[in-house]
This record gives structure tokens, C-alpha cells and sequence, in this order.
């Protein structure tokens, strides 16, 4: 039986990032891809131009009529938005026992602008994290999770101390928002550090970086990787992706999920 994922975020108008990007990458990987939209972004690479919220009981009908059929064997979040959606949410993944959760915090676009609200935030790390098998927050997220400011790789490892203790098994800070020609995620398992590189490309387009990354960690888990290899082969596939990151739109362009098969 091939491997099912299942996504549960926004939808980006745009095609990067989102529902969009995250089944973009569950096919490029072999995994069957479904989705529970949490809400509707109007979204090109330049911003964000409007969000609208599905109801909680959307976001919950949608995950439970595809458990019930279909099954799941990997599961990540994405844009949650609200705390209503957040509780929806983490509700469905206790009854429904979702297993190999990967929670990608995403609060902001590539562009700035926000994608979680303020109140959602408390939710997300009470109700979500202690049932994540792995969160990824990148720099920002991780200094908004934590409460101080990450300027080294020190710093790194220490949020990702504070952020597992929230529950998580598995916590990885991205680096990519750190100055330097090697970029450093760091992956914590509660006893050790390890230090993941890769090189920095001089891009714009790299819409969807985050999204994507989650999306690859869940499909390896779902064709039945442990952890730390997910984590390991999600960013060469993100890697490859950003080198051959795709030109279009008139601010940040999206990465290549489809690289494998073909560079433009």
C-alpha cells in the first residue's frame, strides 16, 4: 500500500507554500497526499492579501472522514490561524490517535505578513506541541516560542532545550535566517545535538522553504523512516529544491518541489 500523508494547513493562492506546496512535495516523494484546509490565503510571491478562516468544525470534520476511510500514517500542521482551530485541531489528533505529528509553527509568510494570531500562539504550544513527534520553527518562531533572541548557534541549541521541554520528542531550529555561507538547522532528541548543514544560495526564491521541509520530514515518516533520517533526507530534498528554485512572480518565487524530474 503506498504511504499516506496528510496536511492540515492554509491554502496559498500562489502555489508555494501551503496545502499546495505540502502536496507538491508528498507526490514528488512517492507518499499519497490529502488535506484538511484550515483556512484560504489570497497569496502571490509578493504578500499576503487577505485570510479567511474555515470553521473549527471544518478543519475537524475534514481530518476525521479521512482517517475513517482512507487512513493515515503521517500527519503535519501548518497555518493553524486561530485558537479555535488550534483546539480543533489537537482534538482530532487525540481522538483520532494521529501518530508521527509534525508541527511546522507557522506564524508569518515569507513576506512578513502574519499568519497566526497572537491568541492562537498560547493554544498552539499548550494543546499542540506535547502531542508533536517534531516541531520545526525557524528562527522568528523560535524566539517567539522561547522569549529570547537567537544570534548563534548557542542560542539554537538552547531554544531548542525550552522547546522540547513544551513535549515535542524531537525539536529542530532552522538557521536559515543566520548570517554566513553554511546554514545550520539544529536537531534536538532530549539527550543530544545535532548539527545539520547546508549551503546558502543566493536566491529569492525560496517561497515555501518551511512549508516544504515539514511536508518532506512527513513523508519520510510515512514510508516509515525514523525520525532523525526524515530529518536528515527532508533537507537535502529542501536543499535541492532552493538550487533549483523557480524564477516567477515579482517578489519571493517558490522553490522547485518537482526538482528531481526536472530543472528549469
Amino acid at each position: 500500500m503506498i504511504p499516506r500523508a496528510l496536511t492540515i494547513a492554509g491554502s496559498d493562492s500562489g502555489g508555494g507554500a501551503g496545502i499546495q506546496g505540502d502536496l507538491k512535495t508528498f507526490t514528488a516523494l512517492g507518499v499519497y497526499g490529502m488535506s484538511a484546509i484550515t483556512s484560504i490565503t489570497v497569496q502571490n510571491t509578493i504578500g499576503v492579501f487577505g485570510v479567511y478562516d474555515l470553521p473549527p468544525d471544518a478543519v475537524y470534520s475534514q481530518i476525521k472522514v479521512v482517517v475513517e476511510d482512507i487512513g493515515v500514517d503521517a500527519v503535519k500542521t501548518g497555518m493553524l490561524s486561530s485558537e479555535d482551530i488550534v483546539k480543533a485541531v489537537a482534538e482530532a489528533v487525540r481522538e483520532f490517535r494521529l501518530r508521527n505529528l509534525v508541527v511546522d509553527p507557522v506564524m508569518r509568510a515569507k513576506s512578513g505578513d502574519p499568519l497566526l494570531k497572537e491568541s492562537a500562539r498560547k493554544a498552539l504550544m499548550e494543546e499542540l506541541l506535547p502531542l508533536a513527534l517534531i516541531v520545526t520553527p525557524n528562527l522568528p518562531e523560535a524566539q517567539e516560542m522561547c522569549g529570547f533572541k537567537i544570534n548563534s548557534l548557542k542560542d539554537m541549541e538552547e531554544a531548542c532545550r525550552v522547546i522540547h521541554s513544551l513535549g515535542p520528542k524531537y525539536v529542530v531550529v532552522k538557521g536559515g535566517h543566520l548570517e554566513g555561507d553554511k546554514k545550520v538547522d539544529v536537531l534536538y532528541d532530549g539527550k543530544s545535538f545535532y548539527h545539520l548543514e547546508g549551503k546558502h544560495v543566493l536566491t529569492k526564491n525560496t517561497h515555501g522553504t518551511g512549508c516544504t521541509f515539514s511536508s518532506a520530514i512527513t513523508a519520510f515518516l510515512a514510508k516509515g523512516e525514523d525520525p532523525i533520517e526524515a530529518i536528515k533526507r527532508a533537507k537535502e530534498y529542501v536543499q535541492g529544491a532552493i538550487e533549483h528554485g523557480l524564477p516567477l512572480g515579482h517578489g519571493h518565487g517558490p522553490l522547485n518541489h518537482m526538482w528531481m524530474f526536472y530543472s528549469l
